[in-house]
């Protein structure tokens, strides 16, 4: 019993601290990443009492947690996705327009799902969910940028991808 409340207390502490509003995360550098993903490897030692030399990927596998910046992308798919399916607020839906409806000309991507990625002068621009969102939801493979999936569907795909990256 006392084990298991261990458990259940390391992984809402992280739940809360490292994934809440972790798409705030998206473009900062490998350095601040690497940073997270050392407290999140802590965390899952923590748990499975794995030793210091074993490797990460399978423990956290195990645990069904995503490694720090394929949860970032995670986060920023699925915030994207609300976006497209009205589920979103309003000033989120501007920032994600369909290629489709931005050119006058036919294209033969205006069909594929793909959005219109903003053009910024900064890095710190860059990193802007006008930016980011966009160029996250482009890279994922098109079986997910379909329309017709549900929330729970695309979360359960996403999530399959990207364990395998």
């Amino acid at each position: 019993m006392g084990f298991n409340l261990l458990i259940s207390h390391i992984c809402s502490y992280y739940s809360s601290r490292l994934d809440s509003c972790n798409s705030l995360l998206a473009g900062v550098s490998s350095q601040l990443l690497q940073r997270l993903q050392v407290v999140q490897n802590a965390a899952a030692r923590l748990v499975t009492a794995a030793r210091r030399s074993e490797h990460m990927t399978p423990v956290l596998r195990n645990l069904h947690w995503l490694p720090v910046r394929q949860q970032i992308t995670f986060k920023t798919a699925v915030l994207v996705y609300k976006c497209l399916h009205n589920m979103a607020p309003q000033y989120l839906q501007m920032n994600c327009e369909p290629t489709s409806t931005v050119t006058s000309r036919r294209l033969r991507s205006a069909h594929s799902g793909r959005l219109t990625v903003a053009r910024t002068r900064t890095n710190y621009g860059d990193r802007s969910f006008a930016v980011q969102g966009p160029r996250v939801w482009n890279s994922l493979p098109a079986e997910l940028r379909t329309p017709d999936i549900t929330l729970a569907t695309f979360r359960n795909r996403l999530k399959t991808f990207l364990f395998y990256l």
